[in-house]
């Protein structure tokens, strides 16, 4: 699924946000009130736009009610809160992703602000913005001793080939280890006879060179090529 994502704030952190996300076959507008900050050749491929993301008349302008996510990256905890309320009040914003910068306001940042989640870390809220809206594909939520292994997160589609199966029965490759399911709002830990459903999120630690053969077994052998086709 290709998304629509608007984030607020060009900085460091927003740049890396809008890089990986395109890079994932996603359209992103990056919206930035200092025009200093204003560098589309650090990503060329992003839609920028100078306008201040505190404003109901500039977010109007960008159409961000025609986004599928938000993500509130600037620098300033209080202008990340407006950003977030705005668009889940004003333009009903299916998911806002909130950077915090100061560890004592992160009480704030709650769905009463809009917020569906909160997060510092750019490498994370990239991964966030994916994991509930992405159905049917690998999504890497973090990278372990530089690079060695990720975390990954799979949503499983009622299509996938184990649904209905025992864990038992799922061959997954060496280097790959199941280490959550997530269903509804419960954390399953795995046992070789719990079968796996629809809906279900697959959370695993696995290398990088794997991360393509466990997405075939869990998702079907013609999911890698799916995938490419549609980045």
């Amino acid at each position: 699924m290709i998304m629509r994502v608007a984030i607020a704030g060009a900085g460091n952190v927003g740049r890396s946000i809008a890089q990986e996300l395109i890079e994932n076959g996603h359209q992103v507008m990056l919206i930035e009130r200092q025009p200093r900050m204003l560098r589309p050749e650090r990503v060329p491929d992003a839609q920028w736009v100078l306008a201040d993301a505190c404003e109901l008349t500039s977010l109007e302008e960008a159409d961000l009610a025609g986004c599928d996510v938000v993500v509130a990256a600037t620098g300033d905890d209080k202008a990340n809160l407006v950003v977030s309320l705005l668009a889940k009040t004003e333009f009903a914003v299916p998911r806002v992703v909130a950077r915090i910068n100061r560890a004592e306001n992160e009480w704030l940042f709650t769905e009463q602000w809009g917020v569906d989640v909160a997060v510092s870390k750019p490498r994370v809220m990239a991964a966030l913005v994916e994991e509930a809206v992405t159905v049917g594909d690998l999504v890497r939520l973090m990278t372990f001793r530089q690079g060695e292994a990720n975390l990954v997160e799979i949503t499983l589609p009622p299509t996938a080939p184990h649904v209905g199966q025992p864990l038992r029965s799922v061959p997954l490759p060496r280097d790959a280890a199941l280490v959550a399911i997530l269903r509804g709002k419960r954390v399953l830990v795995p046992s070789p006879d719990d079968p796996i459903e629809a809906g279900d999120e697959l959370i695993f630690v696995c290398t990088a060179e794997v991360e393509d053969a466990v997405r075939a077994v869990v998702l079907g052998p013609d999911s890698v090529e799916r995938t490419r086709e549609s980045r």
